[in-house]
């Protein structure tokens, strides 16, 4: 939802106005990583307080709470509003701290790409040393099972078992 400034100007006061404004861009692009983090840790603190407020002044307003201050809170709506107002603030500000996260892996993952592709071609061929074409070879060689029982012994008594239920040689 687009709030206009002067709704801004109407929800915040003015230091909550002058971190809102710097989360907007062109401001947002321009603030180094450290006032980022800063910004961001600034903008969540606004923001919690902002949420408190708006969740007491709703018990207020249900008789679940005592009224906090000199008169009982009548209604919450632009303590809500302003606490969405600072929400979608720390949202631009964390999703630039995440888009500059990203730009600086996807750097990093093109550097190591280059530096893999340089060294597989300073390896050279790695088919020089092979014959160019296939030859036969002895195989792989048989390798007999001690475990099992001498050959066909198994087999007639199972056939001989088989036979007796089916009624005869087949």
């Amino acid at each position: 939802m687009s709030i206009s400034s002067r709704q801004e100007a109407r929800l915040l006061t003015a230091d909550e106005a002058e971190l809102v404004a710097q989360s907007h861009h062109p401001k947002l692009r321009e603030a180094d990583d450290g006032s980022l983090a800063e910004l961001i840790s600034r903008l969540r603190e606004r923001r919690d307080r902002a949420r408190d407020v708006s969740r007491r002044q709703r018990r207020e307003l249900r008789g679940k709470a005592a009224p906090s201050g000199a008169r009982p809170a009548t209604d919450n709506t632009g303590t809500r509003e302003k606490a969405a107002l600072l929400a979608a603030a720390v949202k631009r500000a964390s999703k630039e701290t995440e888009r500059r996260r990203n730009a600086q892996a996807r750097g990093s993952l093109v550097t190591s790409a280059r530096r893999a592709l340089a060294m597989k071609q300073a390896a050279g061929d790695p088919t020089a040393g092979r014959p160019s074409s296939r030859t036969a070879n002895a195989g792989m060689n048989p390798v007999p099972n001690e475990g099992l029982a001498p050959s066909g012994a198994l087999d007639s008594q199972g056939q001989e078992v088989a036979m007796r239920r089916g009624g005869g040689p087949r």
